[in-house]
């Protein structure tokens, strides 16, 4: 078995591979137009190869102007092979190690969009099976399930209760909001961080993120009491695709009032006004409140999200 990235050349069977699973992939024509976006590559694109039949692809995914790849958006193996993990392990394997090469910095993650109720659907299960056990495999095993939730028009703009003043801020004052949001997350990714490089690592991080997403920074708001006390931050944002939530958060001494619903519908409120047709969100499955959260603001849950990245080392003390 043969593990390589792709040539211009094999453009046209890559884009012949077709996943009868009921998992996310990716077709033709959006592989054939994020390829001109420079979103797919022909070198993240690697093929596992049994002599001159392609058995195998995986598709890596990233902005335009990314360096290294940000995420798997498709692994498949043919259901013909007689083991589909060590092919996708395989296939796994020789990418990452190459990006790895490349300096990418971080493996990149993998993200599988699951329908709803995906456990009690036998065919979903069979195939995140052996995705999970080629993941797990070539060390992403650090796993989160999310709700990937949208909202429309039609779900009707979610109204606050005027508690709150919103107000433009310094990245310094963004900043300390970051880092007191942190404190009591249920985001697993937050929690995680903040146990491997502390508040302050993990708050630049996560403003560095948000800063060099699509949205643009005159959107940011931070959340204010009428007396002046800092309550959270709202981040609408944008992805390549559509508006996106962002990031919000009520610091830990204002939470249990209530005040999450106003802070998700001023975010909900600035896409709306500017037209947004689609706002997206995510959010841990495990987190109980956020999600409830997005329910009473009209959000639906579009699909199920888990995502394999690689466990990183604790920081130095």
């Amino acid at each position: 078995m043969l593990f390589r990235s792709t040539t211009d050349a094999d453009l046209d069977r890559v884009t012949a591979v077709t996943v009868d699973e009921p998992v996310s992939w990716i077709d033709a024509d959006r592989y054939r137009d994020e390829l001109a976006q420079r979103m797919y590559r022909p070198e993240w694109t690697w093929i596992a190869m049994d002599g001159d039949r392609l058995v195998g692809r995986a598709l890596w995914w990233g902005r335009s102007d990314s360096e290294h790849p940000v995420a798997l958006d498709c692994l498949h193996v043919d259901a013909d092979v007689p083991d589909r993990v060590a092919v996708a392990t395989g296939l796994l394997t020789a990418g990452l190690k190459a990006f790895e090469a490349e300096g990418a910095p971080t493996p990149a993650l993998y993200n599988l969009s699951l329908t709803p109720g995906w456990r009690e659907q036998p065919a979903v299960v069979a195939a995140l099976s052996w995705r999970r056990a080629a993941a797990l495999a070539a060390g992403l095993s650090d796993e989160v399930e999310r709700l990937r939730l949208e909202w429309t028009p039609q779900c009707g703009l979610p109204t606050g209760t005027g508690r709150l003043v919103f107000h433009e801020g310094s990245d310094e004052e963004f900043l300390e909001a970051f880092r007191r949001v942190s404190l009591g997350s249920l985001d697993q990714e937050t929690i995680r961080n903040l146990a491997r490089e502390g508040v302050e690592v993990t708050a630049r991080k996560d403003m560095d993120f948000y800063l060099s997403c699509p949205g643009e920074r005159a959107w940011w708001r931070l959340a204010r009491t009428p007396e002046g006390e800092l309550v959270g931050l709202a981040l609408p944002s944008a992805t390549p695709y559509n508006r996106n939530v962002g990031y919000l958060g009520v610091v830990p001494e204002m939470r249990g009032r209530g005040y999450v619903d106003d802070v998700l519908a001023e975010i909900t409120r600035v896409h709306a006004e500017a037209g947004a047709e689609l706002v997206t969100a995510t959010t841990d499955t495990g987190n109980a409140p956020m999600a409830a959260a997005f329910a009473r603001a009209g959000y639906r849950t579009a699909q199920i999200r888990v995502i394999y990245s690689a466990p990183e080392h604790d920081a130095d003390s």
